[in-house]
């Protein structure tokens, strides 16, 4: 089976009534979890991005709760899940803002744990990337933004 180009696709659904396009969603979020946490997401969070990070930040601090820390292994392997979850939702979300604010509470979580960053060159490599992906996203925002991000990353380095 071919698949059709995103081009297609909106033109099929500019062309669907509306009840038909409640049943195409309504299949899509059957099939995969991610889709129906990108349905939650548009239809109940994102119209308040605000109370969105928060959640989110919560559910960091959670995961962060969570480490096994017996091993530096199993503190790499929980990093890196915490960061897809970061990356899962800053896709959702689209947002530069809340990419940055999820990345630097991250790298912050990191600083504030008993995790030691610099006993494993692997875990000091997520944690750069982290802030080398925050420099990036930090250069596409507001300048006023800009000032008080880096004011806050420099405090991480």
């Amino acid at each position: 089976m071919k698949t059709a180009t995103v081009h297609e696709i909106k033109q099929e659904l500019v062309a669907t009534k509306p009840g038909d396009l409640v049943e195409l969603c309504l299949r899509l979020a059957r099939f995969k979890k991610e889709n129906k946490e990108l349905l939650t997401y548009l239809l109940f969070e994102a119209h308040d991005e605000q109370s969105f990070v928060v959640n989110l930040k919560k559910e960091i601090n959670e995961s962060f709760g969570e480490i096994n820390q017996s091993n530096l292994y199993y503190v790499k392997k929980s990093l890196r899940k915490i960061i897809r979850t970061i990356n899962k939702y800053c896709r959702y979300s689209g947002s530069r803002q809340t990419e940055v604010e999820l990345r630097i509470f991250f790298c912050s979580s990191v600083k504030a744990s008993p995790i030691w960053l610099h006993r494993n060159p692997a875990i000091t490599k997520l944690f750069d990337k982290q802030l080398e992906k925050v420099n990036t996203v930090l250069n596409g925002l507001h300048e006023d933004l800009q000032y008080d991000y880096r004011k806050e990353l420099e405090r991480l380095s």
